[in-house]
C-alpha cells in the first residue's frame, strides 16, 4: 500500500512527487511513456519558465526528472488503464495486467492538442507549428502568422500574436465565431489583422520550416508560423464513472486539486483551468500534494 501513486510525469506529477516526497511519505510515479516529462519535451524552446530563460522543453522536463530522481522517488514506466475505489484508498490497473494499490492518486496525465490532421501538419511540427501563442508567440516577432480555430483561445491568440507580428491571419471554419464577441470586435479593429471566414486548411507547405498555408477556398497564405487554437483532449476517458467531470471531458477541480472523489486529486492541464502552462502545471502539482498530504495525516 503506497501513500501516493501519481499518474503521469510531466511538470505537475513531478512536482507533487517532490512534495509528496519531502514529507516522508511513500510516492511512486507512473508514466506510459519511456522517461516521459510531458508536452514540455516537445518545446524546443522555453522562454516564459523563470530561471530558465532559452532552454529546450526536453532540457527543462531533464532537470525537474534529475530532481525528483535525486529524491529518490521511484519511476515506473506502465499505462494505468482502470481504476477502483476500495476500502482503504484507490486500487491502479495497469496494462501489464498488475495491479498497485494506494491510499491517494494524484491524475497528472494531461491533455492532447487537437491536431489539424493535414498534409504538413506532423512535417512542420515545431517547425513553425505551435499550439501555444503565449509560449511562442514571441519567436515570431516582425513575422506573418495565420491562427486556425473559432473559440475564446483562438481568438486570444490572435490578439495576443497581433502586438507583435506583422499580418496575423484568423482562419475560421465557420461563418460565427464561438468566442468572445468583444474580443472579436478588437481584432477586427486591428489593420494587421485579417479574419478568413468559412475556410479549412487544406495543406501546411514549406521546405525546413513553414512557408505556405493552403486554404480550401484556394486562397494561399505565406506565413511563417501556424498557431493552431482548436482544442484539447483531456485524458480522462478511464475516469468518466469515478469522478466528476465538466462537459468537455476536464475533471473539475479547483486550484487545491480536490475532486469529487476523496482522496483523488488531480494536477496540470486535465483539470478545469484558464491557463495552461508549465509554471501553472507545476504550481498544481505541489498544490495537489499539498492537499493529499493532510488527506492522510489528518
Amino acid at each position: 500500500m503506497t501513500d501516493v501513486l501519481i499518474i503521469g510525469s510531466g511538470p505537475a506529477g513531478m512536482t507533487a512527487g517532490i512534495y509528496i516526497k519531502r514529507a516522508n511519505l511513500d510516492v511512486q510515479i507512473i508514466e506510459k511513456e519511456y522517461e516521459g516529462t510531458g508536452q514540455m519535451a516537445e518545446s524546443s524552446r522555453i522562454d516564459n519558465y523563470p530561471g530558465f530563460y532559452g532552454i529546450s522543453g526536453y532540457d527543462l522536463g531533464e532537470k525537474i526528472r534529475e530532481h525528483a530522481e535525486n529524491l529518490e522517488i521511484e519511476f515506473l514506466e506502465e499505462e494505468a488503464v482502470a481504476f477502483e475505489e476500495t476500502k482503504k484508498g484507490f486500487l491502479v490497473i495497469l496494462e501489464s495486467g498488475k495491479t498497485l494499490e494506494a491510499k491517494t492518486v494524484i491524475y497528472t496525465a494531461g491533455a492532447e492538442h487537437r491536431k489539424l490532421n493535414v498534409p504538413g501538419s506532423d512535417t512542420f511540427e515545431n517547425k513553425g507549428i505551435s499550439y501555444c501563442a503565449s509560449c511562442d508567440g514571441a519567436f515570431y516577432k516582425g513575422k506573418d502568422v495565420v491562427v486556425i480555430g473559432g473559440g475564446n483561445s483562438a481568438l486570444d491568440d490572435a490578439l495576443l500574436l497581433s502586438e507583435t507580428c506583422n499580418k496575423v491571419y484568423l482562419v475560421h471554419r465557420r461563418d460565427k465565431f464561438r468566442g468572445n464577441p468583444g474580443t472579436l470586435e478588437k481584432l477586427e479593429a486591428k489593420e494587421n489583422v485579417e479574419i478568413i471566414r468559412n475556410a479549412n486548411v487544406q495543406e501546411i507547405k514549406g521546405t525546413k520550416k513553414v512557408e505556405t498555408v493552403l486554404l480550401d477556398t484556394g486562397v494561399s497564405l505565406e506565413v511563417q508560423g501556424v498557431f493552431v487554437a482548436v482544442g484539447t483532449i483531456p485524458q480522462t476517458e478511464r475516469l468518466k464513472d469515478l469522478i466528476e467531470l465538466d462537459e468537455n471531458g476536464y475533471i473539475k477541480a479547483g486550484e487545491d486539486g480536490v475532486t469529487s472523489k476523496p482522496g483523488f486529486f488531480v494536477a496540470g492541464d486535465v483539470r478545469t483551468k484558464k491557463l495552461r502552462q508549465i509554471i501553472t502545471a507545476a504550481a498544481d502539482g505541489a498544490n495537489a500534494a499539498d492537499s493529499a498530504i493532510h488527506y492522510i495525516i489528518r
